[in-house]
């Protein structure tokens, strides 16, 4: 029964992360998708109320980590739980983004590790020898999308954020609903 918990906590984690979000928005009307970095929400020195965004990715972090434990627990070889070590990394450098918000100096590097790591864990875990077709292809094209929207050209760095973390998502749900392995 908790495994089941584990393996949908990667959605939960999306669901939280957006409801932060539209919080921190609701207290900061001058939030725009098209001109900001989501991380804008957490910089003291521009948002109401900062700590609504950064505790939010720490919240956020903690359900990505379970996530990451289910992926360890329902691995079916050593690669795999490897994919899934990498993602429990990701969940560290989530908090650390909460952690050392916008307007800090380690901010760019501990936001941009998140999203190398998680997709680097994906990627590891679904090639690393899934039996579940989904997962293996899924994870190769989400990677491949994640890697083509670092080349694209956005008009904000929230538009980008937020197509990195639909990718997130989608290998949540994929994992949620394939199930991670032959022990899921």
């Amino acid at each position: 029964m908790w495994r089941e918990g584990l393996r949908w906590s990667g959605i939960v984690s999306g669901i939280v992360y957006w409801l932060f979000v539209a919080w921190s928005i609701s207290r900061n009307r001058w939030f725009s998708f098209f001109h900001n970095a989501l991380s804008d929400l957490g910089d003291p020195s521009k948002a109401t109320a900062p700590w609504i965004y950064n505790y939010g990715l720490i919240v956020t972090s903690l359900f990505v980590l379970a996530f990451a434990i289910y992926l360890i627990l329902a691995s079916e070889n050593r690669l795999q739980t490897v994919g899934g070590a990498y993602i429990s990394i990701s969940a560290i450098f989530l908090a650390l983004i909460g952690i050392f918000h916008g307007g800090t100096r380690p901010h760019v590097f501990v936001s941009t590790y998140f999203f190398v790591q998680f997709f680097l864990g994906a990627l590891i875990y679904g090639v690393g020898g899934s039996e579940k077709r989904e997962i293996r292809y899924g994870s190769v094209l989400i990677f491949l999308l994640a890697l083509f929207g670092t080349f694209l050209e956005w008009s904000s760095v929230a538009l980008i954020e937020t197509y990195e973390i639909a990718l997130v998502m989608t290998f949540t749900l994929l994992v949620a609903l394939r199930g991670g392995g032959k022990n899921a």
